[in-house]
């Protein structure tokens, strides 16, 4: 079966676009006779349980929120390259209003269809480049990572993590930097052993990973993977683990102490609703736990009392704007100071990031 009669149609009806101008230039029509078409663009399967399906919950809650004034699709496993392209520009040419590509990867795919076709609207997630009809959004998944390092750093009998990654770009380097940086605050002899996988989505793949990081002295196993593979592997060995974009605690009840929840929902409702209100225009934002685009799950009942108030201090002083995990003074994996005392990393620095901190193994 091809990706494209797996998409899923959720809604359906069509009409005629408004067109409308603002301050005496062009602006993108307005859809307000029929709904707008929304199409979403997976790296990986929805029933991952992590990232791309933490995205189809946001999708689904566009669903709910819009109504009949909204018809959603979906394409799943699309893999990063020419395959983007080509599922991208076909979303194009079915008429959909507007296109949400969810992964890095699909960055330069669809930079260069929103070229091609200048009146539909497009939306990049975790990327960096825009375009007059291309807009960036990103979410600030390194302040979970130093929750889940805090509780780490409290938890971890061996005073060493299992990192299991999928590629050094610049999101996965931040994670697993903040949670090595909040490990070691609690910590200063906690290490972080990371092992590649060069994927997103190969749970055989990530569970063996996990197993190789438990036998190289780790107790405490983390990931930026999407599937439950590592926690169901962590369950079995009677080690801690965390979950990846959404609550994965029914697949290892005992190790699951936590996750990263990604509430992509409202920023989808938000862009949608300016599509039909002929409001929308190009942005780049980057938004946290303080707008409610990171989420905690439920920490674990067994985690000990300390554990969860050390880890909701975090919570709670980042939402604040009082904690910022990546404040100087910071070494890196050589020793030297990368970053002095009181200095906060911007956030170009940030989304460029291809060094690690001290304490990492990768």
């Amino acid at each position: 079966m091809s990706l494209l009669t797996r998409r899923q149609v959720l809604l359906g009806g069509v009409a005629l676009a408004t067109v409308v101008t603002i301050g005496g230039l062009p602006a993108f029509a307005q859809v307000a006779d029929r709904p707008v078409k929304a199409a979403f663009v997976y790296v990986g399967p929805v029933g991952d349980f992590g990232y791309s399906f933490a995205h189809d919950q946001g999708r689904k809650y566009l669903a709910e929120k819009l109504g009949d004034k909204v018809q959603t699709t979906f394409v799943e496993n699309v893999a990063e390259g020419p395959d983007a392209e080509r599922v991208i520009r076909q979303l194009a040419q079915d008429g959909n209003d507007i296109i949400f590509a969810t992964s890095f990867g699909f960055m330069n795919p669809t930079l260069k269809v929103a070229k091609q076709f200048p009146n539909v609207k497009f939306e990049h997630a975790t990327g960096y480049q825009t375009a007059p009809n291309m807009s960036a959004y990103n979410s600030r998944f390194y302040q979970g990572r130093a929750v889940l390092g805090t509780i780490a750093g409290h938890m971890s009998k061996t005073s060493k993590a299992g990192y299991v990654a999928s590629f050094p770009i610049p999101e996965v380097v931040m994670g697993i930097n903040a949670f090595t940086l909040a490990a070691r605050k609690v910590n200063p002899n906690f290490e972080t052993q990371v092992l590649w996988v060069n994927s997103w989505y190969d749970p055989a793949k990530e569970a063996q990973a996990t197993g190789a990081l438990l036998d190289q002295g780790a107790d405490v196993i983390t990931q930026h993977t999407d599937s439950p593979g590592p926690l169901q592997e962590a369950e079995k060995r009677g080690a801690i683990a965390f979950g990846q974009a959404w609550d994965m605690t029914s697949f290892a009840p005992k190790a699951h102490m936590t996750a990263i929840v990604d509430q992509w929902g409202p920023y989808y409702v938000s862009r949608v609703q300016a599509v039909m209100d002929g409001t929308w225009e190009r942005s780049d934002v980057w938004l946290g736990m303080k707008e409610g685009e990171v989420e905690m799950a439920p920490f674990n009942a067994a985690m000990p009392a300390d554990v969860k108030a050390a880890a909701q201090k975090v919570v709670d002083e980042t939402k604040a704007g009082t904690y910022e995990i990546f404040t100087g003074p910071i070494k890196d994996q050589s020793g030297a100071e990368k970053i002095a005392a009181g200095t906060v990393v911007p956030d170009a620095d940030l989304l460029k990031m291809d060094w690690y901190v001290e304490g990492v193994r990768n």
